[in-house]
């Protein structure tokens, strides 16, 4: 099922390239700020016919169509979620960072994980017990141990304005890591720390196809995961922390400062 996840996410990937930057793209609202594009839609189409058509038994939770169950199949053991289009307000606006991203869970455990950037033609992809990889290269977390060395990324919630310790966890990270980093697309981001090219992570509001994914390659890749107090994470209920591990310990820390 790992080959069919990469297979999936790449052609949802080509997709999406062949669209991205037309002039004529149709963009719309499904909320104040929250957008969605005629690509979103087609690229979702693409990956629940082709689950359907190979697994039609398995339910399916995706983005921009809710969870679905084939008839019969409420208590299905497996469950993919799927979001056809991380960084839909990039590809909306022609900045190249958006991703698919495409998780399997098995009895509510996540069993595989991929992650697909179209425009680096680069796919992360993990199985539970079989590590993570990149292109098909293992990959691992960084070993950086020092928060004062890290580079961190985040995300800026869409109800920032009713978010009161974001600001707060922002300017604090700004001035006890390396720096940090908002690029648009919290499952890249994930990818990123399981590659070992971010040493942390941090985001409230975020849903479970955001994550589900890079929540797996993180773990696959030898990194923790945890909610702000350290605490085991679960896809259903943010915000969620990720780390090498070195430096969870650090940023739980700032996490928890009151100024």
């Amino acid at each position: 099922m790992l080959d069919f996840a990469i297979e999936t996410a790449r052609e949802a990937g080509r997709l999406l390239a062949e669209r991205f930057g037309h002039t004529s793209l149709e963009v719309s609202h499904k909320g104040d700020i929250d957008l969605v594009t005629e690509s979103d839609l087609a690229a979702e189409r693409l990956i629940i016919e082709r689950i359907r058509s190979h697994y039609p038994r398995h339910a399916i939770l995706a983005e921009e169509s809710g969870q679905s169950e084939h008839e019969g199949s409420a208590s299905a053991a497996y469950k993919w979620i799927v979001d056809p289009l991380d960084g839909t307000t990039n590809y909306a606006h022609g900045y190249p960072c958006y991703c698919v991203s495409i998780a399997l869970e098995r009895e509510g455990e996540l069993v595989i994980g991929v992650i697909h950037d179209p425009t680096r033609d680069e796919t992360f992809a993990a199985e539970r017990g079989a590590g993570a990889t990149l292109n098909r290269r293992r990959i691992r977390v960084s070993e950086i141990d020092d928060l004062n060395e890290a580079l961190l990324c985040t995300g800026y919630p869409y109800d920032v304005r009713g978010r009161d310790n974001f600001a707060r966890h922002f300017k604090n990270f700004i001035l006890h890591a390396q720096g940090v980093r908002r690029d648009g697309s919290a499952a890249l981001d994930l990818a990123y720390v399981a590659a070992g090219r971010f040493d942390g992570f941090w985001e409230e509001g975020l849903r479970p196809w955001d994550v589900a994914a890079g929540v797996l390659l993180i773990e696959e890749a030898g990194g923790r995961v945890s909610r702000y107090d350290g605490s085991p994470f679960h896809i259903y209920a943010p915000p969620i922390m990720a780390s090498n591990g070195l430096v969870h310990e650090a940023m739980m820390r700032v996490l928890a400062l009151r100024d």
